[in-house]
């Protein structure tokens, strides 16, 4: 009997010590795809009228601060729409400060009214994107808490026009305001997750932070396909994948965001983030499912059997030990590389992340196992809550219901009347409350 546990934790121990090779190795040629593509930012100059589409609501970190970077790109061709759902979102005055300090600058405010059938984000895209001008050639789309550098938007569109390429994607780089746990925990996992990302992102779009043609977008029946959908990326994701169409990651269009967050905060972000992820994309799901819970349940084991073998156990102490030392060196290692990665993306922030630097390198095991308590609480529920909404949604990914705080119940799709969803507003179409043309 004991040669057979011996063999099984041999087994583990091993997939375990190949795991982290492999993932160390990803994690390497991340950084050197990433120095090997900002190495050329200048050199790209493309053309053509770009539309920014910026859904806002609430108050984001430092909003008025990303909000100016949006309207300060090095790109001589666009606008921005930014959009509301109500003309009372707590949004509205910081849009219009940004825009009366960049008068020069094509930008207008639609109030979409409230969603009926979908997302609200996903309502306000729709809206955005009904009726665009003759001269729009790309859509871009970017989030309220992301902060882009001035060559984002120049380098979301550099690329497009290469055949079979459906859209470019960037991703987020988290920057914590404060340096509670929570928000070290979220960077170190945000760090993480995006060294996964290489040249394909494999249609993982990231909603944040992403272009595509307006042919493209046309051509694959975006805008319908978003109808009564809560995820406008991983929707993008999918019909660009069936129209057999690639999506490249771009690191020149990771965005700083900053965030200052609570436990529960960050947990609940996490929870919607795997949600949103086991509904519309289920093989990612069961893919971060399956390869947390071995990383985690082979970290965990292996200490057991360290602690174990002191007590007399079948297995020699060193053995447990050595492997103990093998996976906590490989993971710092990847938070070493990882890290290195912030002087190519943000050299400025590097004063400021240090702190959160040595978290993600030295105390990375505790995230991991954060990490994995949260995409495990996933298995079980339907329900999203996303910026003070709630929705209720099908095993399809459809809207099936949506609940507000100023609403006494949940009312259902069917049910809802121009007195509770303001349906008034989207058949009239959006209007503007203020714009330069």
């Amino acid at each position: 009997m004991e040669a057979y546990i011996d063999l099984f934790y041999y087994f583990a121990a091993a997939a375990a010590v190949v795991q982290s090779f492999l993932l160390g190795m990803q994690t390497w040629e991340h950084r050197r795809y990433v120095r090997s593509c900002m190495k050329s930012l200048d050199c790209h100059q493309p053309a053509g009228r770009v539309l920014v589409c910026a859904p806002c609501k609430g108050n984001d970190v430092n909003l008025e601060d990303n909000l100016r970077a949006l309207l300060e790109q090095d790109y001589g061709d666009y606008e921005v729409a930014f959009i509301v759902e109500s003309e009372f979102d707590s949004a509205v005055p910081f849009i219009r400060r940004a825009m009366a300090a960049h008068p020069w600058m094509p930008a207008r405010l639609i109030v979409a009214g409230r969603a009926v059938d979908c997302g609200q984000k996903v309502h306000n895209l729709r809206v955005a994107t009904g009726r665009l001008s003759p001269r729009i050639e790309y859509l871009a789309f970017i989030d309220s808490d992301a902060r882009p550098r001035p060559e984002w938007l120049r380098m979301l569109v550099a690329r497009l026009q290469r055949p079979k390429l459906g859209a470019i994607t960037g991703y987020r780089w988290f920057v914590p305001q404060s340096d509670s746990l929570a928000n070290r925990l979220l960077y170190s996992l945000n760090c993480d997750l995006m060294a996964l990302l290489g040249r394909s992102s494999h249609h993982l779009v990231w909603g944040g932070s992403w272009a595509i043609r307006r042919q493209v977008f046309e051509l694959v029946g975006l805008h319908s396909a978003w109808k009564n959908t809560l995820s406008d990326d991983f929707t993008a994701g999918r019909v660009l994948r069936d129209a057999g169409l690639e999506v490249r990651f771009e690191p020149a269009c990771v965005v700083a965001s900053p965030i200052d967050n609570n436990l529960r905060e960050a947990t609940s972000f996490l929870r919607r983030q795997y949600l949103l992820t086991k509904l519309y994309a289920r093989q990612w799901w069961l893919f971060a499912v399956l390869g947390f819970s071995a990383a985690n349940l082979l970290w965990l084991g292996n200490l057991a059997v360290l602690a174990w073998s002191f007590c007399g156990g079948p297995v020699s102490a060193w053995i447990p030990a050595a492997v103990t030392i093998a996976l906590y060196l490989a993971r710092v290692y990847r938070g070493a590389v990882r890290q290195d990665l912030v002087e190519v993306y943000f050299p400025h922030l590097k004063k400021t992340l240090e702190r959160c630097k040595r978290f993600d390198v030295w105390l990375n095991p505790l995230v991991g196992l954060f990490h994995w308590t949260v995409i495990l609480s996933t298995t079980v529920g339907k329900h999203v809550n996303w910026r003070g909404i709630g929705y209720s949604l099908f095993p399809n990914g459809k809207v099936k219901t949506i609940w507000r705080a100023d609403e006494p119940t949940t009312l259902p799709l069917a049910s809802l009347t121009k007195k509770h969803s303001g349906e008034w507003r989207v058949k009239s179409g959006a209007w503007a409350l203020s714009g330069r043309r």
